[in-house]
């Protein structure tokens, strides 16, 4: 039986959005941390150092291992979220200008509406697509440059990552995690995997590992285990709490924060341009989070019965009728005329 992944409500529901914009916020300074702390030219060593030993160390602290199907669900959640994304994500930056890559994943919110309305039946409101569009434009004025050139593999490896990473996200929260098995065992499954499969693709095409220095294993040492070890266990306990598209609409605080740390640490313009881009971007994100609507849990959404906090009622207990819940109008579909 699956584990429910219960949709947050206030007041506990600002307290899942605080926790889980941290994890964007810290990807956030990966940009910074491999410029100034990493070697050059590693996109693929960085991927897999990320994953593979974050994701042992939650093995060896949850000691639990997936058992049946869960085989295949953590290998392929584990490749959309990790093993596909981060080498498609580092390919797509070194083809492209920064910026440039930055508006092509940020297409990813309206990749996980589509994705989230056709695997979890939920339809997308004005509202959420007006927000994706909204946060993607506004991440484009702080991330783009005069004269940014254009790559096709580059944006189309942009494009596939932001696609890898929706399907994970929309999976995420179609299948949950097993009964009984925490966040952090979980997230281990993912990142391992994600990891395994990066491994063989570092491997071939950058050879052995570079010799390093203390200062590049302090920069792997906190991209592994605090950009990315506690940053996914959040995010993944963020997307079993919240919509789909409230977790996605999280991701533009990532280039927002990039564009401050450049500016405070690197000396990097922001300009009056940036500057509305942040508003927009940050404005979008809020908005995001104002939606609601309720999306399914994973139980409803694959037909099994739901677990977790509700209490059962007992046979003969009154139970009181729910007031009506007033909704925003999905695309394509009229008003109710009254409750049911």
């Amino acid at each position: 039986m699956s584990h429910k992944a219960h949709t947050a409500r206030a007041p506990h529901r600002a307290a899942f959005v605080a926790l889980t914009a941290l994890a964007p916020i810290s990807w956030g300074s990966t940009y910074y941390v491999t410029t100034e702390f990493l070697p050059p030219d590693r996109p693929l060593f960085t991927g897999l150092i990320r994953a593979l030993p974050a994701g042992l160390l939650l093995l060896a602290l949850t000691r639990k291992l997936p058992t049946g199907a869960w085989w295949g669900k953590a290998a392929v959640l584990g490749t959309l979220n990790i093993g596909a994304f981060f080498p498609l994500l580092f390919l797509a930056a070194y083809r492209l200008p920064g910026g440039i890559a930055a508006v092509v994943g940020s297409v990813g919110p309206l990749f996980v509406v589509g994705l989230a309305a056709l695997l979890l039946g939920d339809r997308p409101t004005v509202r959420t697509l007006l927000t994706a569009v909204a946060a993607a434009f506004g991440v484009s004025l702080v991330v783009l440059r005069a004269g940014a050139a254009f790559d096709l593999v580059g944006v189309a490896a942009g494009l596939l990552s932001a696609l890898s990473m929706a399907a994970g996200v929309v999976l995420t929260k179609r299948w949950g995690r097993p009964e009984g098995v925490g966040a952090l065992a979980a997230t281990g499954w993912q990142l391992t995997a994600g990891g395994l499969v990066i491994l063989p693709v570092a491997l071939l095409v950058e050879g052995a590992p570079p010799a390093l220095t203390g200062t590049n294993l302090a920069g792997y040492a906190y991209l592994a285990f605090g950009n990315t070890a506690i940053s996914y266990v959040l995010w993944f306990r963020g997307i079993e709490r919240l919509s789909a598209s409230s977790v996605t609409l999280l991701g533009p605080l990532s280039p927002v924060t990039a564009a401050i740390i450049g500016w405070a640490a690197l000396g990097q313009a922001l300009g009056p341009v940036q500057l509305l881009g942040m508003a927009i971007a940050l404005g979008a994100t809020a908005a995001g989070q104002l939606n609601s609507r309720t999306p399914k849990a994973p139980a409803d959404v694959e037909g099994r019965a739901p677990t977790g906090e509700e209490a059962p009622v007992e046979k003969g207990a009154p139970v009181e009728k729910a007031a009506p819940i007033v909704k925003e109008t999905p695309i394509g579909k009229e008003p109710s005329k009254a409750p049911r």
